[in-house]
């Protein structure tokens, strides 16, 4: 046993319950590892080292002495800058609130913890949490470890990159448009966000994106294996049921994932017109054969919705007040470069955002014109009902086209690109589309790594005078050996089908030659 820190969760509770390796060795390698790489990615913000190792004595202790073991059992673990974790800050990325320390763990956070699992420290997000990439005034930039010129994304960027370099077995996170699967694509993990009100999403002590109503925000877990998110999960949902203090929570029941052989699943080979780069199609096509020789039947969706009107939906919900959300939860503290591009929307005037738009569309530059034209203020009530419905509609739609095939899931890439270089994403639109489809229907989704970007693959797209496109394709460049992963997501409440998907891809694709296991170094 060579390396702890590189150990599926569910095998490194094994050993601790077997003693063949002690909770105390697996926290202070964990520890040894988050220090080693803390200079070049720093991922682990709020460390509680100290408590943790004290923890792991006790954990040790309670094996000696017979106790019931939890299924985490002496496993570290790290937890998104959001939730509640006692003696440590609870921040969202923002200065103001590092003095908001919490006096108790919150309810997902305890239930982790009753299973076994032992808390390093909180990770690192961007300021507000309200970006695809991670830096904030506090702490600054998080960088990927397969690449320290890249993101590891947003707003888990620091749970995804802790993970992938070694510091640590399963992470929480949050997704509100892609939070947990973006950096779990990026850093090449498994990440799930659940169905829409399927987890409870604790609130910060000030105004954020939680209240919206159209948009629902979800707990998700992040591992480098299918079975430590589908252990993760259980762990979550079954304390819902075990009269946890969760409210708002519909009463369904921890599922386990089933066989998937004769499971029947649509393609979506490109979401709201962004074509994907060479070695996410081919991610795709390997994706799918993988899941054929496990006797999946995998077919195009022939019918599928507009994708494109999807994601225009979900810039329509989460700017319909003008984006406030944002200002509020600033405060007032000056934006980092980042989070720019978020302050000047709350500043600009309804009535200049169709003029923005136009002098855009002038330009050539559809991409941010299309985001920014849908992302209007709302002007009444009624236009936020009316957008409201339509969200109903659109999901409504999307499950009849689905019943209309008999599939029972869909395969899509998660994002059109691997991980991009730091301080590009906000010059990308809405690139990320593919992942705003599922918030916007409220659907279960994940994503499961399957290859590396290979020499000569990086980039086939062509030249654009729109600059989103531009960015993208500078994204592509340079991008061999990144970790390249496909999306899975299925109707509401059948987290049990993503995950048993999930599980059939690591099967097939984790032993081959340029599957991302380990970032160099």
């Amino acid at each position: 046993m060579t390396d702890l820190s590189h150990l599926s969760a569910l095998e490194m509770a094994r050993c601790v319950a077997a003693g063949e390796v002690s909770a105390v060795e697996l926290v202070d390698r964990h520890i040894r590892r988050i220090e080693v790489t803390h200079a070049t990615i720093n991922a682990v913000v709020w460390p509680r080292f100290e408590a943790a190792r004290a923890e792991a004595a006790a954990a040790d202790a309670a094996r000696v002495r017979g106790d019931p073991l939890g299924p985490l059992h002496g496993v570290p673990i790290t937890i998104k800058d959001q939730f509640a974790v006692a003696g440590l800050p609870n921040t969202g990325g923002v200065a103001r609130l590092r003095s908001n320390v919490s006096a108790a763990d919150g309810p997902l956070v305890a239930a982790l913890r009753r299973a076994g699992a032992i808390v390093l420290g909180k990770t690192n997000v961007p300021q507000t949490m309200g970006a695809l990439e991670t830096d904030n005034a506090m702490f600054g930039r998080t960088c990927n470890p397969w690449d320290p010129s890249r993101t590891s994304g947003g707003s888990s960027g620091g749970e995804a990159a802790a993970i992938a370099a070694g510091g640590s077995a399963l992470g929480l996170g949050s997704d509100f448009g892609g939070s947990v699967r973006v950096p779990a694509a990026w850093c090449g993990l498994y990440g799930l966000k659940p169905t829409a009100r399927r987890l409870p999403l604790e609130p910060l002590p000030v105004s954020t994106a939680s209240g919206q109503e159209g948009i629902v925000a979800q707990p998700g877990v992040i591992a480098r294996h299918a079975a430590d998110v589908a252990c993760g999960l259980r762990i979550l949902i079954e304390a819902v049921h075990a009269g946890a203090p969760f409210t708002l929570v519909p009463p369904v029941p921890w599922r386990e994932p089933p066989p998937v052989a004769g499971l029947r699943i649509a393609v979506l080979p490109a979401i709201g017109g962004w074509t994907p780069a060479p070695a996410v199609r081919r991610a795709l096509r390997e994706a799918a054969d993988a899941l054929r020789g496990e006797g999946v039947v995998v077919e195009d969706w022939s019918n599928a919705p507009d994708t494109q009107a999807i994601v225009d939906l979900f810039f329509a919900l989460v700017g319909a007040d003008g984006f406030g959300f944002v200002r509020d939860m600033l405060g007032g503290e000056a934006p980092v470069p980042l989070m720019k591009p978020n302050q000047q929307l709350t500043s600009m005037p309804a009535l200049a955002v169709p003029v923005v738009a136009q002098l855009l569309k002038m330009g050539g530059q559809d991409r941010m014109r299309n985001m920014l034209a849908h992302a209007a203020p709302m002007k009444s009530a009624d236009g936020l009902m009316r957008l409201l419905y339509r969200r109903i509609e659109v999901e409504l739609g999307c499950q009849a086209a689905l019943d209309a095939g008999r599939f029972d899931a869909i395969l899509c890439p998660a994002l059109p690109i691997a991980a991009p270089l730091h301080g590009t994403v906000n010059d990308m639109g809405d690139f990320w589309g593919s992942a705003l489809m599922f918030n916007v229907l409220g659907w279960p989704a994940g994503v499961a790594p399957i290859t590396r970007v290979r020499p000569g693959e990086e980039s086939d797209r062509p030249a654009s005078r729109d600059k989103a496109v531009q960015a993208v394709r500078a994204a592509e460049l340079g991008s061999a050996g990144l970790p390249v992963v496909v999306q899975l997501a299925a109707p509401p409440w059948r987290e049990d089908r993503v995950l048993a998907l999930m599980g059939a891809l690591e099967r097939a694709c984790a032993t081959r030659s340029d599957f991302p296991r380990t970032p160099p170094g």
